[in-house]
């Protein structure tokens, strides 16, 4: 079982970056897919973007033109760089590797307990 631990959160005035990091316990070269998601208070968690191991990306409505998602396999880590915030991206950002085959059928299932997660508070 990989822990995954996030990092990177904090407190951003709107129009600003931050950058997240997602460190894993083990190796994520052979996982194909790393996401991030976010949970905004009282919301369901939701998908923001997914890379695989190939280096493709994908980006849900929320994070299009503004996020950027990659990953470093020999530092099993996975970033999201985060531009121009606005008070809706206010959430705790979480990470976390998705099952492939269902991934390519349109389905996001997590494979891992989450982690902490990471507040991110954008204010006015």
């Amino acid at each position: 079982q990989v822990r995954l631990l996030e990092s990177g959160g904090g407190l951003v005035q709107a129009g600003g970056s931050l950058s997240l990091s997602c460190t894993a316990s083990g190796s994520i070269s052979n996982i194909i897919v790393m996401a991030w998601y976010r949970q905004a208070p009282g919301k369901q968690r939701d998908l923001v973007a997914s890379v695989t191991r190939a280096g493709e990306t994908r980006y849900w409505d929320s994070a299009k033109g503004r996020f950027s998602i990659s990953r470093d396999n020999t530092k099993n880590t996975v970033y999201l760089q985060m531009n121009s915030l606005n008070l809706e991206d206010t959430a705790v950002y979480y990470c976390n590797a998705l099952r492939a085959n269902a991934y390519y059928s349109g389905a996001y299932q997590p494979l891992y307990d989450w982690g902490p997660g990471t507040e991110v508070t954008v204010t006015s």
